[in-house]
Parts: structure tokens; sequence; C-alpha cells
């Protein structure tokens, strides 16, 4: 019996509380997927009623942010409600904090940016590349200005990419990654743990899979083998738990948020989830009330063309993978950039390339779940072959696309693929 073959189970637990931990624990990337579920979300505005759409607004223009340094020349959404023309880049940024949480994630003295997905759709609408970026990658970070305080911070030559939110909130975590990869981002949302279990019971569960029970302590996850079907503070448990999973690294749990998101992409691309008014209306209150959008997102009109842009992306075509990295040779806890790599990867982002993935490119601890082969046809259903002339089809004139590229090395899966976590190993 494979995984694809066992019952689900569902589970929604209470909140968990810890002690004063200081174990790091990022809130897992739905948000490389709160693309994916932002885009979904805000397109079942347009279905709602016309109070709904007002409170809505209301909510998300109270909470825009400024990305600022030029950053949000954006082109403006069609006159009428519609996709986007041309590509975007989105930066998704999930915090270990907010003043809402109390300490019932354990006390924390700092607000860090543990979680940062950069989403990129190409000018075609055809391709999609989700990158996650290490939380303790060491690269340089630029001057920031704290939009609270005014405080300016100077550039910083190799710091963890986790010490951006301290240093400017929002537009200085979108400045870091532009920096690093080249690329102009124009549009960013942050959330939070909270955020997460709302977006996550909106959604209304997640199957996720495991080659083995999983019991970790530290991120509250006790999910048996199997597939399981999770939400709220075990679907957050899920995301944020590295101790219990693969080798215990950040790169491990990245692998496990990229399951999980691939999976919440198959959910949303669903008859069910897509047909659902009161579902889809659960999700763009629960973004409005926990998700705080760049203010080139803040308009609703914004939201619904970037949603539209995304939705019909093939899911064989959403392309997750993990920022090429490597160990520090400085530090055992931190990563450094795999340059030549990186910048292949972003060279093929910048020119809106697709690509795929090599042999064996799934992430640490996440195995690939096999597809059952195509069932051979019924020999008595095949159509007789006759000795009539065979007669040459028309040639077309329209070009052959090439196959993309493979990029050799990355890590990663597509959003078509169900993969399983695997337990803990040294």
């Amino acid at each position: 019996m494979n995984a694809s073959d066992r019952r689900p189970r569902r589970h929604r637990s209470g909140p968990i509380r810890h002690g004063r931990q200081h174990t790091p624990s990022p809130l897992g990337a739905i948000l490389k997927g709160l693309a994916v579920v932002l885009a979904v979300a805000l397109v079942s505005v347009g279905s709602v009623a016309a109070y709904a759409i007002n409170n809505l607004a209301q909510q998300v223009t109270a909470n825009a942010v400024d990305l600022g340094g030029g950053t949000e020349a954006a082109p403006p959404p069609p006159p009428v409600l519609g996709a986007f023309e041309g590509g975007f880049n989105l930066l998704v940024v999930g915090t270990d904090n907010d003043p809402n949480q109390g300490d019932s994630f354990g006390e924390r003295d700092a607000t860090l940016n543990d979680v940062n997905i950069l989403l990129h759709v190409s000018a075609d609408h055809k391709n999609a590349v989700v990158v996650s970026f290490p939380r303790d990658l060491v690269i340089s970070h630029p001057e920031c200005t704290d939009p609270d305080t005014g405080e300016v911070f100077d550039a910083m030559s190799a710091e963890p990419l986790n010490d951006a939110w301290e240093r400017g909130g929002l537009a200085c975590v979108n400045s870091t990654i532009e920096n690093l990869t080249g690329l102009d981002i124009n549009y960013a949302a942050a959330t939070s743990f909270d955020g997460v279990i709302e977006m996550t019971n909106a959604v209304g569960g997640v199957p996720v899979c495991l080659n083995e029970p999983i019991f970790d302590a530290d991120s509250g996850l006790d999910l048996p083998a199997g597939t399981s079907v999770i939400e709220g503070q075990m679907a957050l448990s899920f995301l944020r738990n590295r101790h219990g999973v693969g080798d215990g690294s950040d790169l491990a749990r990245i692998a496990s948020q990229q399951q999980y998101l691939s999976s919440m992409a198959r959910t949303l691309k669903s008859a069910n989830t897509l047909t659902d008014i009161t579902k889809l209306y659960g999700l763009a209150q629960a973004a409005a009330s926990n998700i705080k959008l760049s203010t080139s997102l803040s308009s609703l009109d914004s939201m619904v063309s970037l949603a539209l842009t995304m939705k019909d992306v093939d899911l064989n075509n959403i392309v997750f993978v993990q920022y090429p990295s490597g160990s520090s040779s400085d530090d055992p806890n931190k990563v450094v950039p795999v340059q030549d790599l990186a910048d292949e990867l972003f060279a093929k982002v910048q020119a809106d390339q697709p690509f795929t993935l090599g042999d064996d490119s799934t992430g640490t601890g996440s195995t690939v779940v096999p597809t059952d082969p195509a069932t051979p046809a019924d020999p008595g259903t095949e159509t007789p072959a006759t000795d009539a002339p065979a007669t040459d089809a028309p040639a077309s004139d329209a070009p052959v696309e090439a196959a993309p590229e493979v990029i050799d090395g990355l890590k990663g899966q597509t959003a078509a693929e169900q993969t399983c976590a695997s337990a803990f190993s040294d």
C-alpha cells in the first residue's frame, strides 16, 4: 500500500503552548503558496456582496506597507478587472512574532523574517517559479530605514537573511532580496503565526504525507505515517517543524514546506474549492485580516488582477526551488550562496525562460510519491488496422517550442508532484 492509498486523518487541535523557547521556528511557507492562496482567495472578492468588498478593502488599505526605494513602479491593473499584462514578482515574508501572539510560541525579544519566498510569474502567464530563501543564508544587506522610527541602518557585508526585518520591516526584506537576486520586486506581503493558522483554517485542510510517524515537541507536530488532512495549529506545527524531519536542518524544513504548498495549490485548484463561495470568502477575509500588503497591492483591483494572472498557470509549470546554498566555513549553523548556480537560476527568471529540475532534485527529507503506471488500452477497443493508404497530415507553420532547459543541482519540486516527508535521521 502506498501513501496515496491510505485513509486521510483530519487533525485540528487547539493552541499548543510551550515554555519560553528560543528555538527558532520559522513560520512555514504556506507562503510560498501565499501567492497561490492570495491569488485564489482574492479572486473570490468579485463574487461576494458589495458590503463585504468594502469591508475587505478597508482592512487591506489600513495594513498597507510602502516598499519605498522606487520599487513600486508596477503596471496599473486593467480598467476592467482582468489579468496583468506581462509578468510580475511577489515577495512573501513570514515573521516569527507579532503583538497579538504573546508568548504562545515561546518568548521572543525580536522579530525575524524566518520565511522568505519569491514568486515570479512569466510574461506569458504560462510558467511560475517559487524560490525559498534559507533564513540562515549569510549575504550582504543594503542600507535600510525603519519606517516607524526613521532610524537608518548601514549596509552590511555578511549577515543572515533573517536579520533584515529588524532593520526596516517588509520594505527592508524586499530591498535585501532585490539586492541578492538582481530582480525588481514590485509586490510584497507579510504574515505571522496567527495569520498562517487563520489561512489554513480558511482553506479547510491540506493533505500532507509522512513516510513515518513524526513527533516533535519543539513545534508540537504529532502525526502518524500516511496521509493526514491538517489545518490550524497542526498545519502551523508541520510548517514550523525542523528537528523532526530529514536531517533536522532548515533546508529539510523548506522541503516539507514545499510539499505543503504544492498540496495546497492542488487543493485550491480543485473544483470543490474554486466553486465554494463561502470558503473563498473566508480565504479573502483571513488574508485581509492577517496579511500586510505593499501599497502596490492595497487595492482590490490590483489583488484580483494578480489573482487572475496566476490562477490558470498549469501545476506542472509551477516550480518550487530552494535558493542554492552550501555550508558556511565560518559557522556550521549558517549557509552561504552557491553563486554560479544562483546566477544560472536568476538568469532564467530574469529572461522569463522556463526550466525544469534535474534527477533526484527533491529536497532533503522529502521523497516523491510514485505515480501509477498508465493503464494499457483494452485490446478489444483498439481500432483494427486497415490496408488503406496513410494520408499525410498537412504541415504546420506553427513554431515548435523547445523543451525547457534542465538546471542540475537545484533542489525542489513542481506543484503537480506529490511528496512525503521523512522523519529525522542522523
